[in-house]
């Protein structure tokens, strides 16, 4: 009986081993993994593609050897690239240009298997259209031919990614910049354009300001004239008047006696008004009896003779300096 119910255990403890070897070895059978929203994961089976996985939880059947391989992104992903070259003018710069890409997603196999550094592969791409087209525009047409330069870029990549598993969305020429001295000497450039189309201005302006300041002056000079002359035409008259009126009521004096008695009363308010005015200056004329009379005598005769003559007035005032005895 005992040995009996020894070999009963054995047989047990051996079904209780077989059971739980055969749960182990169909958990081992299936694994699992787990994809991102933004990628796409590539299984292989013995070395071979086998399959695509999209985002979330997936069982991968590693009794037959299938394993993940790797993973590719679908977001859209920018490539910075400078590149060194010179234009036509023999002006080296660096101009910056930002590739825009991402994966086709029906054809993540392609951008997965048949590039091994997508990034250099369009690098090498950018490269060949930026010193293709710089060097045939000159520096000062660059900046206004970038768009032109990123539509030949995009369309070259646009031609070839494509067969890769690549989208290009957008490229963009973001920066050209030439060296430091190069800067420094535009800069110089524009700034004495700039500054000669000040000058141009400003000297423009003064001939403006000189030619009106000249009409006027001409102008304030012929209303000048004009009122003397309306104001001797005045006076003359008023003479005229006067002697007429005093050799009138007073009949045995001449008229040139009146017309002297009149000039030697203005001359005597003229020097009483110049000796009234403050800060009047020294004035040194001839002051006795005779010489008052031959000042007289010069002021009757210009006015005759400008009467003679047919002129109200002179046109100009001539001042005649006399040195004399004080």
């Amino acid at each position: 009986k005992s040995s009996s119910s020894s070999s009963s255990s054995r047989r047990g403890s051996d079904v209780s081993e077989g059971r739980a070897s055969h749960r182990a070895g169909s958990m081992s059978l299936v694994c699992v993994t787990t994809v991102s929203q933004d990628r796409v994961a590539v299984t292989e089976t013995c070395g071979k593609f086998n399959r695509t996985l999209g985002p979330g939880l997936h069982p991968i059947w590693c009794c037959v050897g299938e394993c993940v391989a790797g993973d590719v992104s679908t977001r859209v992903q920018q490539l910075d690239v400078i590149c060194e070259t010179k234009t036509r003018d023999n002006v080296f710069c660096h101009a910056t240009v930002s590739v825009q890409y991402e994966v086709r997603k029906d054809q993540v196999y392609d951008a997965f298997y048949k590039l091994t550094d997508p990034k250099s592969q369009m690098t090498a791409y950018v490269y060949d259209v930026v010193r293709s087209s710089l060097p045939r525009i000159d520096l000062d047409n660059v900046y206004d031919q970038k768009d032109e330069i990123a539509k030949a870029i995009k369309d070259e990549l646009g031609g070839v990614m494509p067969d890769f598993g690549y989208h290009i969305i957008q490229t963009l020429v973001t920066d050209i910049s030439p060296n430091e001295n190069v800067k420094r000497a535009m800069n110089e450039i524009n700034a004495a354009s700039r500054m000669r189309a000040a000058a141009t201005e400003k000297a423009e302006a003064e001939k403006i300001l000189v030619v009106k300041a000249a009409e006027a002056d001409a102008e304030s000079k012929y209303l000048q004239g004009v009122g003397i002359s309306r104001q001797r035409q005045a006076i003359v008259g008023g003479l005229q008047e006067s002697v007429v009126a005093f050799t009138d009521k007073v009949g045995d004096i001449q008229p040139k006696d009146v017309l002297q008695l009149m000039l030697m009363t203005q001359y005597f308010d003229m020097m009483k008004d110049v000796g009234a005015q403050a800060g009047s200056t020294v004035v040194f004329v001839p002051h006795t009896p005779g010489s008052v009379g031959e000042v007289g005598d010069q002021v009757r005769d210009a006015l005759l003779q400008a009467n003679a003559a047919g002129v109200g007035a002179p046109n100009s005032q001539k001042m005649v300096r006399r040195s004399g005895r004080h």
